[in-house]
């Protein structure tokens, strides 16, 4: 018995002894002007949740930092984010690179996507080739520095903070280029990862991301550490829109606007390959 599920992105075959799926999947580079910069995530649009176990084998499958999957619902879409190890409340790269294959491949024909998530409700806007996420404000709080990270840096920060993530504010962007943590280290930490920031002569602040923890040891582009850099760096330099870069080997510009309990991250992406999953 061979039947395909609505919309044509799922077909499931069924056989005497085992069920066969092909699912659609996505890989779009988020924060990205041109192919090869930015954060590549794996997008799977799906028709209906599949189980947990299934979801996050195909995230450690694909091995990129991560999976998104969606679900249609009367009010938008739902979704949900898988890294190589784990599942995550909040992904902003990911979230990005869904909402480009729904307006751009999906069709969608609304300019405002509403995503609900773990982490509540999440907005997208379409603003000619720029996406522009609306993601709740995470303002972290001044902390002592961890012992991890004193001994997994060589330089100590001038300020650390804490929210979703240890934020550590380092003197000049040398610091931020040049920092090569203890990786080891850094996976004993409790909080889901470290983000490491500065200022800049060519943007208001740059930054890098790492999450060893989660299979992750840097993130190109990590669209959820801004809201907490944006709510930081929006007081620091008392700008409500500003200008950033996330400093990795691939490299992706950020809009930012701080918008008190919310704030705005704007980025473009690219696609770079469509595929089919058989399973």
């Amino acid at each position: 018995m061979v039947f395909a599920r609505a919309g044509g992105l799922a077909h499931r075959y069924v056989y005497t002894k085992y069920t066969f799926m092909k699912l659609s999947l996505y890989q779009i580079d988020a924060f990205a002007n041109k192919p090869f910069e930015g954060n590549p995530a794996a997008i799977c649009s799906l028709d209906e949740w599949l189980s947990d176990d299934l979801m996050q084998s195909i995230a450690t499958e694909n091995n990129l930092s991560e999976t998104a999957f969606f679900v249609k619902t009367n009010k938008g879409y739902s979704i949900r984010w898988f890294t190589p190890v784990h599942e995550v409340d909040l992904c902003g790269h990911a979230t990005l690179a869904s909402a480009y294959v729904i307006f751009n491949i999906l069709k969608y024909e609304e300019d405002e996507i509403l995503f609900e998530s773990k982490s509540g409700l999440l907005k997208v806007k379409k603003n000619k080739d720029w996406l522009e996420m609306n993601f709740p404000s995470q303002p972290p709080i001044k902390c002592p520095v961890p012992k991890q990270l004193l001994e997994a840096f060589d330089e100590d920060p001038i300020e650390c903070l804490r929210s979703e993530d240890y934020v550590l504010v380092f003197k000049n962007e040398e610091s931020i280029l040049n920092a090569n943590p203890n990786m080891s280290l850094l996976s004993e930490l409790d909080l889901r990862g470290v983000v490491i920031t500065s200022t800049s002569e060519s943007y208001d602040f740059i930054s890098r991301f790492f999450a060893p923890k989660y299979g992750i040891n840097e993130d190109p582009v990590t669209g959820s550490s801004f809201t907490q850099l944006i709510p930081y760096w929006s007081k620091k330099l008392d700008k409500q829109t500003l200008n950033a870069k996330q400093v990795s080997k691939r490299g992706g510009e950020v809009g930012c606007t701080y918008l008190n309990e919310r704030v705005k991250i704007s980025g473009r992406a690219i696609k770079y390959m469509d595929a089919v999953i058989e399973i």
